[in-house]
């Protein structure tokens, strides 16, 4: 047997995030048990333009599991108790959306009235 096998993915999952891709892989040990991969894919370029992925690895194995998982729920549960669950950049790219508008509808307002007919008098 080649120390260089082929790893057999048993399960995965993934989880698109704007130009990120998140990997939840089940890989096998050579002991036949189960660990789990996560993965973050994140989308860039080269000078030149063409696409490349940039990827990290973390390798959690089931002992550490349930301490994860913990750890995982009491920072996310901080999280929303203290910023809520609604998203803060979208309510940011809503405002400067909406006040870019407003700009603009207040820049196109703000102008003298001029009356043609009163040029041509003197």
């Amino acid at each position: 047997m080649s120390e260089n096998r082929d790893i057999e993915e048993i399960f995965s999952k993934s989880v698109r995030a704007g130009r990120r891709t998140y990997f939840f892989d089940v890989r096998s040990t050579r002991a036949g048990d189960y660990y789990m991969t996560l993965t973050e894919s994140k989308r860039d370029f080269n000078e030149d333009g063409t696409p490349f992925y940039k990827k990290h690895k973390i390798y959690l194995y089931k002992e550490d599991f349930k301490d994860f998982q913990n750890a995982l729920k009491e920072v996310s549960d901080y999280i929303i108790k203290e910023k809520g669950e609604e998203i803060i950049s979208e309510k940011k790219s809503e405002k400067t959306n909406n006040s870019s508008d407003n700009e603009k509808e207040e820049s196109s307002n703000n102008f003298t009235e001029v009356d043609f007919d009163d040029l041509g008098k003197d």
